[in-house]
C-alpha cells in the first residue's frame, strides 16, 4: 500500500464551500491522500474537482475505479457513484443508495476504516440529516481519528450535530482550522488508541456498497426484521444488530439512518396524498364527462347519478388538499 494514512471527508448542504476552504488550506506535499464526498443529484455536472482545484496547492481530481491512492492528492466522488477505498486504490460503485444518496458519506468512511484501520482520519462537515454518523462511528471503533466541523458555525448543523451525539469525537473545530489540524495530526503515527474488533456487519455492508446482491452478501445475518418497509423498493427493512446509531437495511441493500428513514417516510406520505388528489380529480372529471348531455354513458339515463358522484369526488379531493395544506411534516429531532 503506497499510502499508510488517509483522510476522508463528507458533507452535504453547504459543504462545497467548506471543502474549498479545506482544499486551499492543505499544504503542497500533504502526507496523505484525501477522499471527499458531497451529496449531489445524479444530474449534477460533476465539476467538484474543478471547483476545489481553484487556489489549492494539491492536485484535485474526480475519482475513477482503479486509481492509485497518492499522498498529497484530493479525490472526489462523481455524481451517482459511491466512492469506496480498496487497498491502495479507489473504486466507484453504483451500489444501492444509502441515506437516500449516491454518493453517500457512510460507504466511503466504512471502506476507509476497513482498509486503513487506525490510519484513517474522518471529517464530517455541514449538512442536513445524519449521513456520515455511522461511518464515523466505524472509524472511531477501528482506532481512527474523528473530526467534526463545529455545528455552531456550520451552515447546516444537523450532520455534525448528529456525529457529536453518537460518536466520541476527537476534535470539534471551525472549518478554517480543519486543514491545519489535519497537517498536525499526520505528524504523529497512527494508532494512539487500541481499536475495537471490526463489527461483523462491516464486510457485508462493503460488499453491498460495491454492488453485490445483498442477500448473497449476508444482509440477513446482520439485521433483524422490523415492522417497516423500505421507502424505495418497499421490501422489509432489517434493523441492524450492531451498536452505534440506529440503522436499517432492506434485502435489496438500501440503507437508512433513523433520520433519513423519517425523511423518506415523510416524503412518502406527501406523495401518497398527492396521488389521492390526482385519483379523485380524475374520477370527478370522468363523472362530469359521463353526465354531459349527449354522452354515450355505459348506462343511459343515469346522468344525474354520475353528476352527484362527480361532485362528491371533487369534495373529497378538496378535503385531501386541505390535509396537505395543514399537515406538518414529520422531521427528525434536532
Amino acid at each position: 500500500m503506497a499510502a499508510k494514512r488517509i483522510v476522508v471527508i463528507g458533507g452535504s448542504s453547504g459543504a462545497i464551500e467548506a471543502m474549498r476552504v479545506i482544499a486551499r488550506g492543505l499544504p503542497a506535499g500533504f502526507p496523505a491522500p484525501v477522499c471527499m464526498v458531497v451529496h449531489m443529484s445524479p444530474e449534477s455536472p460533476g465539476t467538484l474537482d474543478s471547483i476545489l482545484s481553484q487556489g489549492a496547492q494539491v492536485p484535485c481530481a474526480s475519482a475513477v475505479t482503479g486509481a492509485r491512492l497518492r499522498d498529497g492528492h484530493i479525490y472526489v466522488a462523481p455524481p451517482d457513484h459511491h466512492l469506496l477505498v480498496e487497498p491502495g486504490a479507489l473504486r466507484l460503485s453504483k451500489g444501492p443508495r444509502e441515506n437516500r444518496c449516491r454518493p453517500a458519506v457512510d460507504p466511503l468512511f466504512r471502506s476507509a476504516a476497513q482498509v486503513y484501520g487506525a490510519g484513517v482520519i474522518g471529517v464530517v462537515l455541514t449538512g442536513n440529516l445524519d449521513d456520515g454518523t455511522a461511518g464515523l462511528w466505524t472509524i472511531k471503533r477501528l482506532g481512527g481519528v474523528t473530526i467534526v466541523q463545529d455545528p455552531n458555525e456550520a451552515l447546516f448543523p444537523s450532520m455534525p450535530a448528529s456525529a457529536l451525539q453518537h460518536v466520541p469525537v476527537d476534535h470539534v473545530v471551525p472549518v478554517q482550522e480543519i486543514a491545519p489540524l489535519l497537517a498536525r495530526l499526520l505528524l504523529s503515527p497512527a494508532g494512539g488508541e487500541t481499536p475495537d474488533p471490526a463489527p461483523a456487519s462491516l464486510e457485508v455492508e462493503m460488499k453491498i456498497a460495491a454492488g453485490q446482491n445483498a442477500v448473497d452478501a449476508g444482509v440477513e445475518q446482520i439485521g433483524e426484521p422490523s415492522r417497516f418497509a423500505c421507502p424505495e423498493c418497499h421490501g422489509v427493512l432489517l434493523r441492524m444488530k450492531e451498536g452505534g446509531p440506529s440503522r436499517f437495511r432492506c434485502h435489496t441493500g438500501h440503507a437508512y439512518s433513523a433520520g433519513s428513514l423519517v425523511a423518506a417516510v415523510n416524503n412518502g406520505v406527501e406523495e401518497a396524498l398527492w396521488a389521492a388528489v390526482r385519483s379523485l380529480e380524475e374520477s370527478a372529471l370522468l363523472m362530469q364527462q359521463l353526465s354531459a348531455p349527449g354522452q354515450d354513458e355505459p348506462t343511459p339515463g343515469h346522468a344525474g347519478e354520475y353528476r352527484e358522484q362527480g361532485l362528491a369526488a371533487h369534495r373529497h379531493s378538496e378535503m385531501v388538499r386541505q390535509v396537505l395544506q395543514l399537515r406538518e411534516a414529520v422531521t427528525p429531532p434536532k
